[in-house]
Protein backbone atom coordinates (compact mmCIF):
# COMPACT_ATOMS: atom_id res chain seq x y z
CA UNK A 1 0.00 0.00 0.00
CA UNK A 2 1.22 3.51 -0.68
CA UNK A 3 1.66 5.56 2.06
CA UNK A 4 -1.28 8.09 2.15
CA UNK A 5 1.64 11.09 2.48
CA UNK A 6 2.54 10.70 -1.48
CA UNK A 7 -1.43 10.66 -2.72
CA UNK A 8 -2.83 13.61 -4.12
CA UNK A 9 -4.25 16.18 -2.43
CA UNK A 10 -6.91 18.68 -2.80
CA UNK A 11 -5.52 21.90 -3.49
CA UNK A 12 -2.10 20.43 -4.85
CA UNK A 13 -0.84 20.70 -8.63
CA UNK A 14 -1.06 17.05 -9.22
CA UNK A 15 -4.51 16.49 -8.01
CA UNK A 16 -5.49 19.58 -10.19
CA UNK A 17 -3.67 17.79 -13.41
CA UNK A 18 -5.08 14.15 -12.27
CA UNK A 19 -8.40 15.54 -12.24
CA UNK A 20 -8.30 17.42 -15.74
CA UNK A 21 -6.88 14.80 -17.24
CA UNK A 22 -9.15 12.24 -16.42
CA UNK A 23 -12.06 14.73 -17.67
CA UNK A 24 -10.08 14.60 -20.73
CA UNK A 25 -10.50 11.00 -20.46
CA UNK A 26 -14.19 11.70 -19.54
CA UNK A 27 -14.43 13.55 -22.84
CA UNK A 28 -13.15 11.58 -25.45
CA UNK A 29 -14.30 7.61 -23.91
CA UNK A 30 -18.02 8.77 -23.01
CA UNK A 31 -18.26 10.70 -26.26
CA UNK A 32 -17.21 8.12 -28.47
CA UNK A 33 -19.09 5.48 -26.73
CA UNK A 34 -22.79 6.34 -27.17
CA UNK A 35 -21.59 8.07 -30.79
CA UNK A 36 -24.72 6.60 -32.46
CA UNK A 37 -27.32 7.07 -29.68
CA UNK A 38 -28.36 10.29 -31.30
CA UNK A 39 -28.36 9.44 -35.27
CA UNK A 40 -30.40 5.67 -34.46
CA UNK A 41 -33.18 6.48 -36.56
CA UNK A 42 -30.59 7.41 -39.48
CA UNK A 43 -29.00 4.43 -39.00
CA UNK A 44 -32.46 2.49 -38.88
CA UNK A 45 -33.66 4.31 -42.09
CA UNK A 46 -30.07 3.30 -44.43
CA UNK A 47 -29.81 0.10 -43.51
CA UNK A 48 -33.78 -0.76 -43.39
CA UNK A 49 -33.34 -1.94 -39.29
CA UNK A 50 -36.06 -1.87 -36.47
CA UNK A 51 -35.11 0.64 -33.25
CA UNK A 52 -34.36 -2.36 -31.04
CA UNK A 53 -31.40 -3.84 -34.08
CA UNK A 54 -29.89 0.07 -34.65
CA UNK A 55 -29.43 0.29 -31.01
CA UNK A 56 -27.48 -2.59 -30.99
CA UNK A 57 -24.51 -0.35 -32.48
CA UNK A 58 -24.89 1.04 -28.32
CA UNK A 59 -25.23 -1.87 -26.65
CA UNK A 60 -22.43 -3.93 -29.26
CA UNK A 61 -19.64 -1.31 -27.54
CA UNK A 62 -21.38 -1.33 -23.62
CA UNK A 63 -21.70 -5.23 -24.05
CA UNK A 64 -18.28 -5.72 -25.13
CA UNK A 65 -17.10 -3.63 -22.56
CA UNK A 66 -18.79 -5.08 -20.15
CA UNK A 67 -17.49 -8.62 -20.91
CA UNK A 68 -13.99 -7.12 -20.85
CA UNK A 69 -13.66 -4.83 -17.45
CA UNK A 70 -12.34 -8.11 -15.60
CA UNK A 71 -9.64 -8.89 -18.01
CA UNK A 72 -8.20 -5.38 -18.98
CA UNK A 73 -8.08 -4.61 -15.17
CA UNK A 74 -5.87 -7.89 -14.96
CA UNK A 75 -3.50 -6.03 -17.90
CA UNK A 76 -3.64 -3.26 -16.26
CA UNK A 77 -2.11 -4.25 -13.09
CA UNK A 78 0.47 -6.18 -15.09
CA UNK A 79 1.39 -3.39 -17.28
CA UNK A 80 0.40 -0.02 -15.55
CA UNK A 81 -2.63 1.50 -15.59
CA UNK A 82 -1.44 4.89 -17.07
CA UNK A 83 -0.06 3.17 -19.59
CA UNK A 84 -3.71 0.62 -20.36
CA UNK A 85 -5.85 4.04 -20.34
CA UNK A 86 -3.63 5.69 -22.81
CA UNK A 87 -3.00 3.06 -25.62
CA UNK A 88 -7.15 2.67 -25.14
CA UNK A 89 -7.78 5.42 -25.72
CA UNK A 90 -5.95 5.79 -29.01
CA UNK A 91 -6.89 2.65 -30.33
CA UNK A 92 -11.07 3.81 -29.37
CA UNK A 93 -10.52 7.14 -31.89
CA UNK A 94 -9.07 5.07 -34.82
CA UNK A 95 -12.27 2.70 -34.36
CA UNK A 96 -14.26 5.88 -34.06
CA UNK A 97 -12.98 6.59 -37.69
CA UNK A 98 -13.17 3.45 -38.97
CA UNK A 99 -17.51 3.56 -37.72
CA UNK A 100 -17.64 6.16 -39.88
CA UNK A 101 -17.24 4.08 -43.40
CA UNK A 102 -19.15 0.79 -42.45
CA UNK A 103 -20.79 -0.33 -45.13
CA UNK A 104 -23.48 -2.58 -43.38
CA UNK A 105 -25.18 -2.05 -40.66
CA UNK A 106 -23.52 -5.59 -39.16
CA UNK A 107 -20.14 -4.02 -40.09
CA UNK A 108 -20.86 -1.11 -37.82
CA UNK A 109 -21.71 -2.80 -34.94
CA UNK A 110 -18.82 -5.29 -34.93
CA UNK A 111 -16.36 -2.13 -35.54
CA UNK A 112 -18.59 -0.57 -32.17
CA UNK A 113 -18.36 -3.77 -30.49
CA UNK A 114 -14.34 -3.78 -30.85
CA UNK A 115 -14.32 0.47 -29.94
CA UNK A 116 -16.13 -0.87 -26.52
CA UNK A 117 -13.16 -3.73 -26.39
CA UNK A 118 -10.62 -1.11 -26.60
CA UNK A 119 -12.40 1.55 -24.08
CA UNK A 120 -12.81 -1.24 -21.67
CA UNK A 121 -8.85 -0.07 -21.08
CA UNK A 122 -10.38 3.47 -19.90
CA UNK A 123 -13.56 2.83 -18.41
CA UNK A 124 -12.84 -0.39 -16.40
CA UNK A 125 -9.46 1.39 -15.33
CA UNK A 126 -10.35 4.81 -14.40
CA UNK A 127 -12.40 4.87 -10.98
CA UNK A 128 -9.59 2.59 -9.54
CA UNK A 129 -6.61 4.87 -10.89
CA UNK A 130 -8.29 7.55 -9.48
CA UNK A 131 -9.23 5.86 -6.15
CA UNK A 132 -5.53 4.50 -5.79
CA UNK A 133 -4.09 7.95 -6.65
CA UNK A 134 -6.37 10.12 -4.61
CA UNK A 135 -6.10 11.00 -0.61
CA UNK A 136 -9.23 9.75 1.00
CA UNK A 137 -10.13 13.58 1.65
CA UNK A 138 -10.67 14.40 -1.62
CA UNK A 139 -11.75 10.98 -3.09
CA UNK A 140 -15.56 11.87 -2.91
CA UNK A 141 -14.72 15.43 -5.53
CA UNK A 142 -12.64 14.00 -7.55
CA UNK A 143 -14.54 10.99 -8.36
CA UNK A 144 -17.56 12.93 -8.64
CA UNK A 145 -15.18 15.56 -11.05
CA UNK A 146 -14.81 12.36 -12.86
CA UNK A 147 -17.83 11.46 -13.54
CA UNK A 148 -18.62 14.98 -14.51
CA UNK A 149 -16.46 14.45 -17.08
CA UNK A 150 -17.99 11.71 -18.41
CA UNK A 151 -21.54 13.55 -18.53
CA UNK A 152 -19.62 16.40 -20.64
CA UNK A 153 -19.01 13.77 -23.14
CA UNK A 154 -21.72 11.87 -23.34
CA UNK A 155 -23.39 15.57 -24.27
CA UNK A 156 -20.36 16.77 -26.17
CA UNK A 157 -20.88 14.10 -28.58
CA UNK A 158 -24.01 13.66 -28.87
CA UNK A 159 -24.36 17.43 -29.70
CA UNK A 160 -21.58 16.98 -32.76
CA UNK A 161 -23.30 13.82 -34.26
CA UNK A 162 -26.65 15.36 -33.81
CA UNK A 163 -26.10 18.61 -35.36
CA UNK A 164 -23.47 17.10 -38.04
CA UNK A 165 -26.12 14.85 -38.93
CA UNK A 166 -28.33 17.37 -39.64
CA UNK A 167 -26.04 19.00 -42.08
CA UNK A 168 -24.61 16.14 -43.62
CA UNK A 169 -24.53 12.17 -42.48
CA UNK A 170 -24.62 10.17 -39.14
CA UNK A 171 -21.01 8.88 -41.25
CA UNK A 172 -19.61 12.53 -41.11
CA UNK A 173 -20.92 13.14 -37.69
CA UNK A 174 -18.87 9.98 -36.40
CA UNK A 175 -15.48 10.96 -38.51
CA UNK A 176 -15.86 14.52 -36.67
CA UNK A 177 -16.24 13.16 -33.24
CA UNK A 178 -13.42 10.76 -33.72
CA UNK A 179 -11.44 13.54 -34.76
CA UNK A 180 -12.70 15.61 -31.00
CA UNK A 181 -11.75 12.66 -29.00
CA UNK A 182 -8.28 12.73 -30.51
CA UNK A 183 -7.73 15.89 -29.22
CA UNK A 184 -8.91 14.95 -25.97
CA UNK A 185 -6.71 12.36 -26.03
CA UNK A 186 -3.32 14.09 -26.45
CA UNK A 187 -4.76 16.62 -23.66
CA UNK A 188 -4.68 12.79 -21.67
CA UNK A 189 -1.72 11.62 -22.44
CA UNK A 190 0.37 15.28 -21.56
CA UNK A 191 -1.67 16.20 -18.09
CA UNK A 192 -1.59 12.82 -16.11
CA UNK A 193 0.75 12.43 -13.53
CA UNK A 194 2.77 9.59 -13.35
CA UNK A 195 0.97 6.90 -10.76
CA UNK A 196 2.20 7.49 -7.29
CA UNK A 197 0.31 3.68 -6.77
CA UNK A 198 0.97 1.91 -9.95
CA UNK A 199 1.86 -1.77 -8.90
CA UNK A 200 2.98 -3.71 -11.64
CA UNK A 201 3.33 -7.00 -11.62
CA UNK A 202 0.19 -7.98 -9.14
CA UNK A 203 -2.42 -9.46 -11.76
CA UNK A 204 -5.69 -9.86 -10.69
CA UNK A 205 -6.51 -12.53 -8.04
CA UNK A 206 -9.40 -15.13 -8.54
CA UNK A 207 -9.56 -15.44 -4.92
CA UNK A 208 -10.48 -11.81 -4.86
CA UNK A 209 -13.18 -11.79 -7.12
CA UNK A 210 -14.11 -15.01 -5.30
CA UNK A 211 -14.33 -13.18 -2.01
CA UNK A 212 -16.26 -10.10 -3.38
CA UNK A 213 -19.02 -12.12 -5.30
CA UNK A 214 -19.72 -13.98 -1.84
CA UNK A 215 -20.18 -10.77 -0.28
CA UNK A 216 -24.23 -9.63 -0.28
CA UNK A 217 -22.96 -5.99 0.23
CA UNK A 218 -20.88 -5.84 -3.12
CA UNK A 219 -23.10 -7.89 -5.27
CA UNK A 220 -25.98 -4.92 -4.02
CA UNK A 221 -23.74 -2.11 -4.85
CA UNK A 222 -22.73 -3.57 -8.05
CA UNK A 223 -26.64 -4.28 -8.83
CA UNK A 224 -27.45 -0.52 -8.55
CA UNK A 225 -25.31 0.78 -11.70
CA UNK A 226 -26.76 -2.42 -13.38
CA UNK A 227 -30.40 -1.52 -12.92
CA UNK A 228 -30.00 2.51 -12.96
CA UNK A 229 -27.70 2.42 -16.17
CA UNK A 230 -29.81 -0.14 -18.28
CA UNK A 231 -32.77 2.07 -17.52
CA UNK A 232 -30.96 5.30 -18.22
CA UNK A 233 -29.68 4.34 -21.67
CA UNK A 234 -33.19 2.75 -22.19
CA UNK A 235 -34.71 6.26 -21.14
CA UNK A 236 -32.23 8.17 -24.21
CA UNK A 237 -32.35 5.58 -26.73
CA UNK A 238 -36.11 5.16 -27.41
CA UNK A 239 -36.71 8.96 -26.75
CA UNK A 240 -34.94 9.87 -30.13
CA UNK A 241 -37.23 7.72 -31.49
CA UNK A 242 -40.51 9.43 -29.40
CA UNK A 243 -39.15 12.93 -30.66
CA UNK A 244 -38.37 12.15 -34.31
CA UNK A 245 -41.96 10.59 -34.28
CA UNK A 246 -45.37 12.68 -34.41
CA UNK A 247 -46.79 14.59 -32.39
CA UNK A 248 -43.45 15.93 -31.77
CA UNK A 249 -41.64 15.44 -35.03
CA UNK A 250 -38.34 17.21 -34.39
CA UNK A 251 -35.46 17.76 -36.65
CA UNK A 252 -32.26 15.56 -35.63
CA UNK A 253 -30.41 18.55 -35.01
CA UNK A 254 -33.61 19.62 -32.56
CA UNK A 255 -33.52 16.76 -31.06
CA UNK A 256 -29.65 16.32 -30.03
CA UNK A 257 -30.08 19.74 -27.38
CA UNK A 258 -32.19 17.36 -25.54
CA UNK A 259 -29.05 15.81 -24.48
CA UNK A 260 -28.31 18.93 -22.92
CA UNK A 261 -29.78 17.60 -20.43
CA UNK A 262 -26.13 15.93 -19.44
CA UNK A 263 -25.12 18.91 -18.32
CA UNK A 264 -27.05 18.63 -15.53
CA UNK A 265 -25.32 15.34 -14.85
CA UNK A 266 -22.31 17.25 -14.82
CA UNK A 267 -23.11 19.50 -11.80
CA UNK A 268 -25.02 16.75 -9.85
CA UNK A 269 -22.23 14.41 -10.05
CA UNK A 270 -19.83 16.98 -8.68
CA UNK A 271 -22.29 17.91 -6.09
CA UNK A 272 -23.06 14.60 -4.71
CA UNK A 273 -19.58 13.53 -4.50
CA UNK A 274 -19.11 16.18 -1.88
CA UNK A 275 -22.03 16.03 -0.40
CA UNK A 276 -21.11 12.29 0.36
CA UNK A 277 -18.06 13.59 1.62
CA UNK A 278 -20.18 15.55 4.28
CA UNK A 279 -23.43 13.74 5.16
CA UNK A 280 -22.64 9.82 4.20
CA UNK A 281 -22.76 8.04 0.70
CA UNK A 282 -26.32 6.49 1.86
CA UNK A 283 -28.16 10.03 2.43
CA UNK A 284 -26.95 10.64 -1.11
CA UNK A 285 -27.56 7.41 -2.91
CA UNK A 286 -30.81 6.85 -1.70
CA UNK A 287 -32.12 10.91 -2.49
CA UNK A 288 -30.13 10.93 -6.08
CA UNK A 289 -32.37 7.12 -7.08
CA UNK A 290 -35.87 9.03 -5.71
CA UNK A 291 -34.88 12.67 -7.79
CA UNK A 292 -34.16 10.09 -10.60
CA UNK A 293 -37.47 8.17 -10.54
CA UNK A 294 -39.58 11.39 -10.30
CA UNK A 295 -37.72 12.61 -13.50
CA UNK A 296 -38.64 9.55 -15.07
CA UNK A 297 -42.61 10.21 -14.42
CA UNK A 298 -42.49 13.52 -15.45
CA UNK A 299 -41.41 12.22 -19.16
CA UNK A 300 -44.84 10.42 -19.71
CA UNK A 301 -47.27 13.59 -20.60
CA UNK A 302 -46.84 13.98 -24.74
CA UNK A 303 -45.80 17.94 -23.77
CA UNK A 304 -42.53 18.76 -24.86
CA UNK A 305 -41.34 21.05 -22.03
CA UNK A 306 -42.41 18.45 -19.21
CA UNK A 307 -40.69 15.54 -21.20
CA UNK A 308 -37.16 17.81 -20.75
CA UNK A 309 -37.72 18.96 -17.65
CA UNK A 310 -38.40 15.44 -16.78
CA UNK A 311 -34.94 14.76 -18.33
CA UNK A 312 -32.95 16.97 -17.04
CA UNK A 313 -34.64 15.73 -13.47
CA UNK A 314 -33.98 11.75 -14.35
CA UNK A 315 -29.67 12.87 -15.49
CA UNK A 316 -29.33 15.20 -12.56
CA UNK A 317 -30.33 11.96 -10.28
CA UNK A 318 -28.57 9.17 -12.17
CA UNK A 319 -25.23 10.88 -12.33
CA UNK A 320 -25.55 11.94 -8.53
CA UNK A 321 -26.02 8.49 -7.58
CA UNK A 322 -23.29 6.85 -9.94
CA UNK A 323 -20.90 9.41 -8.13
CA UNK A 324 -21.85 8.19 -4.96
CA UNK A 325 -21.96 4.67 -5.80
CA UNK A 326 -18.65 4.29 -8.05
CA UNK A 327 -16.79 5.94 -4.72
CA UNK A 328 -18.10 3.56 -2.50
CA UNK A 329 -17.41 0.39 -4.35
CA UNK A 330 -13.86 0.75 -3.96
CA UNK A 331 -14.23 1.29 -0.10
CA UNK A 332 -16.71 -1.88 0.40
CA UNK A 333 -14.07 -3.71 -1.65
CA UNK A 334 -11.80 -3.00 1.58
CA UNK A 335 -8.73 -4.86 0.57
CA UNK A 336 -9.98 -5.38 -3.45
CA UNK A 337 -10.93 -2.10 -4.32
CA UNK A 338 -9.39 -2.37 -7.86
CA UNK A 339 -11.63 -5.58 -8.11
CA UNK A 340 -14.37 -4.38 -6.71
CA UNK A 341 -14.42 -1.27 -8.94
CA UNK A 342 -14.59 -3.85 -11.92
CA UNK A 343 -17.33 -5.39 -10.56
CA UNK A 344 -19.15 -2.40 -10.34
CA UNK A 345 -18.10 -1.36 -14.11
CA UNK A 346 -18.90 -5.04 -15.08
CA UNK A 347 -22.53 -4.02 -13.54
CA UNK A 348 -22.79 -0.76 -15.39
CA UNK A 349 -22.15 -1.85 -18.87
CA UNK A 350 -23.55 -5.17 -18.48
CA UNK A 351 -26.73 -3.03 -17.84
CA UNK A 352 -26.35 -0.44 -20.49
CA UNK A 353 -25.99 -3.57 -23.05
CA UNK A 354 -29.09 -5.84 -22.13
CA UNK A 355 -31.52 -3.19 -21.12
CA UNK A 356 -30.47 -0.58 -23.69
CA UNK A 357 -31.88 -3.29 -26.34
CA UNK A 358 -34.03 -5.40 -24.96
CA UNK A 359 -36.41 -2.61 -23.68
CA UNK A 360 -36.83 -1.80 -27.09
CA UNK A 361 -39.45 -4.76 -27.24
CA UNK A 362 -41.58 -2.49 -24.75
CA UNK A 363 -41.29 0.56 -27.22
CA UNK A 364 -42.62 -1.60 -30.48
CA UNK A 365 -45.31 -3.07 -27.89
CA UNK A 366 -46.58 -0.38 -25.81
CA UNK A 367 -45.23 2.77 -26.67
CA UNK A 368 -43.46 5.69 -24.24
CA UNK A 369 -45.71 4.12 -21.39
CA UNK A 370 -44.06 0.57 -21.71
CA UNK A 371 -40.54 1.85 -21.59
CA UNK A 372 -41.49 4.67 -18.52
CA UNK A 373 -42.55 1.03 -16.77
CA UNK A 374 -40.25 -0.91 -17.62
CA UNK A 375 -37.29 1.48 -16.38
CA UNK A 376 -39.38 2.44 -13.47
CA UNK A 377 -39.22 -1.16 -12.42
CA UNK A 378 -35.55 -1.04 -12.28
CA UNK A 379 -35.05 2.42 -10.28
CA UNK A 380 -37.26 0.84 -7.34
CA UNK A 381 -34.96 -2.65 -7.53
CA UNK A 382 -31.57 -0.38 -7.44
CA UNK A 383 -33.52 1.78 -4.46
CA UNK A 384 -33.42 -1.38 -2.50
CA UNK A 385 -30.11 -2.68 -3.26
CA UNK A 386 -28.99 0.77 -2.31
CA UNK A 387 -31.00 0.71 1.40
CA UNK A 388 -29.63 -2.93 2.17
CA UNK A 389 -26.11 -1.70 1.25
CA UNK A 390 -26.19 0.85 3.42
CA UNK A 391 -27.99 -1.44 6.67
CA UNK A 392 -25.14 -4.08 5.58
CA UNK A 393 -21.97 -1.33 5.62
CA UNK A 394 -23.41 0.40 8.74
CA UNK A 395 -23.70 -2.55 10.47
CA UNK A 396 -19.96 -3.77 9.83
Amino acid sequence: MPDPDDLHRPGTAGYRRLNLAMLGAGLAAFGLLYATQPVLPEIADEFGATAAHASLTVSASTGALAVAVVPVTALALRWGRVRTMRLGLLLAAVLGLACAAAPTLGVLVALRGLLGLVLAGVVAVAMGHVGAEVHPSGLGAAMGLYVAGNSLGGVGGRLITAAAADVGSWRLALALLALAALAATTVFWRLLPPAVADRRGSGVSPRAFRALLRDPAVLALVAIPFLLMGGFVAVYNFLTFRLVAPPFSLPVALVGLVFLAYLAGTTSSALAGRAADRVGRPVVLVGAVVVMLAGLLLTLPGWLPTVVVGLVVLTAGFFAAHAVASGWAPVVGGDHGTQASALYVCGYYAGSSIFGAWVGTAWTGHGWPGVVTWVAGLVVLALACGLYVARRTRRA
